[in-house]
């Protein structure tokens, strides 16, 4: 393991050193005042865009995971994703065919190489185990360093990725920035809210009992802040209104002004937290405006009109979720292993909402109107590629899950009553304040997995220790002396 951990560090040097000297060449053969040139796409460059993808898309997100749960697979996958990071960073240098002007994708991807030495300086210092003088003082804050950074790398990983496309085609640049922004920003952050919600829905109820807030205190916290962005941005002051410019300023005041109602409605009279409905109506509301946006193009206004259904529907579905689904209660299962079938649609729909907005950019649907492209194709597409994000976020969240839980994996006796009569017939050891029961086994778990959560967001980097199985896999919550697991201590002490 240790040489893994030398030959990964003496490549990332080497790039660190040659990054500096690198640049994108071939700029003059880009016409005058033209973002690529007119030459196709080479294999080199398809070569490094596919590996960029499998490295930062799907090797690094799933080795963040195992190193949450502290498998020993963490490393390995981890160094390969590093060396194949590696080889398609001096791809994107070495490819002929198409060439482009200055961009921010060139730009950002020095930022993002650099962040992932540093990530991989802090695992190797960690997996040296110093704890003696100045090191015992200082690993803390490595710790939670490594943490913090693999955490945020998926976010600027997904960042990168969209300018990498955005480069590739030549878009969002004069005119076209201000709506390219609102497009991808704007989808991302719908998909993003899917992920949350997906999370909290198979992971995140413990954490969410913890805060002593009901989810849709944070969902009307965040809908009000952007409102009030959207109120002030959307249009340039000073300037003739427009009709878009009207119906996403008048979006962004409608949005601050139920987020505050939302807010104020998340509790109870006596300090409780409380559901309500007022950020699926949000998202209802958007759904509606957006459905009915004035295009140009019939293909555009056929896009924004599914866009907005789909919003509509990822609203709707919230609102039946929260009124008779669970009827005000926080959830079906604490641990997540047995969410109802209709709660994957909410966030399911979001992710497609995102999708289909960042596909809705003037440039993509003159594109496809020029090629001939009906809606229901790339509707299609796009909703393919929704599905195959839920699947990835799906089989994280279970990775994760059945370490963190393993009893949950297994197939219990009472198996036969669901926790749905658990909660109607109100019996059992205890009940939650929003008056749901609670099984034996999750009252099992609960002090455990509580413990776990909170160590996994800290430290994910340390060996397996001997609770471990004899084939090396976790088998849950460790219970370490190192300096690690007192920090988690102080942290739940704190909490």
């Amino acid at each position: 393991m240790s040489r893994l951990h030398l030959l990964q560090g003496g490549v990332l040097a080497a790039l660190l050193l040659a990054s500096p000297a690198l640049a994108h060449g071939g700029h003059e053969a880009v016409p005058d005042g033209a973002a690529v040139s007119g030459d196709p796409i080479d294999s080199t460059l398809w070569i490094h865009m596919i590996l960029m993808g499998l490295a930062f898309g799907i090797i690094f997100p799933l080795g963040m995971v195992l190193g949450i749960v502290r498998s020993r697979w963490h490393v390995p996958l981890q160094v390969v994703g590093t060396i194949i990071a590696v080889l398609a960073y001096f791809l994107g240098h070495a490819h002929k065919g198409r060439q482009f002007s200055k961009n921010v994708h060139a730009s950002f991807a020095n930022s993002l190489m650099l962040m992932l030495v540093v990530q991989v300086v802090l695992g190797v210092y960690l997996k040296l185990h110093l704890s003696k003088g100045i090191h015992g003082r200082i690993r803390r804050f490595f710790v939670v360093a490594h943490g913090v950074v693999g955490k945020v790398m998926p976010v600027v990983s997904w960042a990168q990725m969209l300018f990498g496309g955005i480069t590739a085609m030549g878009y969002c640049r004069d005119d076209h920035l201000g709506q390219c922004l609102a497009h991808f920003i704007m989808g991302s952050a719908f998909i993003a809210y899917g992920i949350m919600l997906t999370i909290l829905l198979l992971v995140g109820q413990y954490w969410m009992r913890r805060s002593g807030r009901s989810q849709e205190f944070f969902d009307s916290l965040i809908i009000a802040a952007w409102g009030c962005v959207n109120t002030f941005t959307e249009h340039r002051w000073g300037q003739p209104w427009a009709h878009n410019d009207l119906q996403h300023t008048t979006m962004g005041i409608i949005w601050w002004c139920a987020g505050l109602l939302g807010i104020w409605m998340s509790r109870k009279r006596n300090g409780q937290p409380k559901r309500n409905l007022i950020p699926a109506i949000v998202i209802l509301f958007t759904g509606y405006a957006m459905s009915a946006h004035p295009q140009t193009l019939m293909i555009s206004t056929m896009i924004h009109s599914i866009f907005g259904y789909t919003l509509m529907a990822a609203g709707f579905t919230r609102i039946i979720e929260i009124s008779f689904v669970l009827k005000d209660r926080a959830t079906v299962s604490m641990d997540g292993s047995d969410p109802n079938s209709f709660q994957y649609l909410p966030p399911f729909l979001l992710y497609a909402s995102g999708f289909l907005f960042m596909g809705a950019t003037e440039e993509q649907m003159q594109l496809l109107h020029d090629a001939g492209i009906t809606h229901v194709s790339y509707v299609l597409i796009l909703y393919s590629i929704a599905f195959i994000l839920f699947l990835f976020v799906n089989v994280l969240l279970h990775i994760y899950a059945v370490h963190a839980w393993p009893e949950s994996a297994k197939v219990q006796p009472n198996s036969h009553s669901s926790n749905n009569d658990a909660g109607e017939s109100g019996q059992g050891p205890s009940r939650f304040m929003n008056g749901h029961a609670r099984s034996a086994s999750e009252n099992r778990q609960i002090h455990d997995a509580e413990a776990f959560e909170l160590q996994g967001l800290i430290s994910d980097e340390e060996e397996e220790g001997p609770s471990s199985g004899q084939n090396g896999h976790s088998k849950g919550p460790r219970r370490t002396e190192d300096e690690e697991s007192s920090l988690v201590g102080k942290e739940t002490t704190h909490d």
